[in-house]
């Protein structure tokens, strides 16, 4: 049988919005005190762009199933599209995985005018996943400059945003900021709506 026709009968239905969300890739609830977090994330409350979800924490903290825990700056200039180049500067995959899964039909972010682009001067926005390591300080500073303005820079992953537990988050001011280790495609992509000026995902 053709793969097509086949393809077409078993389909994957594209989702019309998030049905279910891993639970450990969402808010966390604080219901108690914990001690031990190894990156710090429970200081003064909980702090998202440092927990990399480790679960150590658990019953002290629990998840309440909510995806939606990015914050964005919205532009609504691109509100019709929105081109992203994706930089790893040094992350493990999975943030790299995660990201990758919204272009899969099951998310499908082209439907939100959201698209990938191979070259940061074609891009309006730059994604920075992983610790910035040493070798990649000038390629990120190259990339920035790369891209014309206005541009959106995401931050994506606590490595990106705080370091993690190895090492160093990229010192910069972010338009959006999505937590996770890694995060989940649901937040990703309500992350990425809002940032284009949508109502989130």
């Amino acid at each position: 049988m053709n793969w097509f026709l086949r393809g077409l009968r078993r389909g994957v239905k594209t989702e019309s919005k998030p049905t279910s969300t891993p639970p450990w890739a969402s808010l966390l609830k604080v219901e108690g005190n914990f001690q031990g977090c190894p990156t710090n994330a429970i200081e003064d409350g909980w702090d998202s762009g440092k927990c990399i979800f480790c679960r150590r924490c658990y019953p002290s903290l629990k998840p309440t199933g909510d995806h939606r825990m990015a914050s964005a700056r919205a532009n609504p200039m691109f509100r019709r599209s929105f081109y992203l180049y994706p930089l790893d500067v040094g992350t493990c995959g999975g943030c790299n995985s995660e990201l990758k899964l919204i272009s899969s039909p099951q998310y499908d972010m082209t439907r939100f005018g959201i698209f990938f682009t191979n070259s940061p001067r074609h891009a309006d926005g730059v994604v920075i996943m992983g610790v910035l390591t040493e070798g990649m300080r000038e390629v990120l500073k190259e990339t920035l400059d790369a891209v014309p303005s206005p541009k959106v820079i995401i931050l994506l992953g606590a490595c990106a945003i705080s370091g993690g537990v190895v090492g160093e988050g990229v010192k910069i001011e972010a338009d959006v900021i999505v937590p996770g280790c890694p995060p989940s495609p649901n937040t990703i992509l309500d992350a990425l709506i809002k940032a284009k000026g949508g109502k989130g995902w």
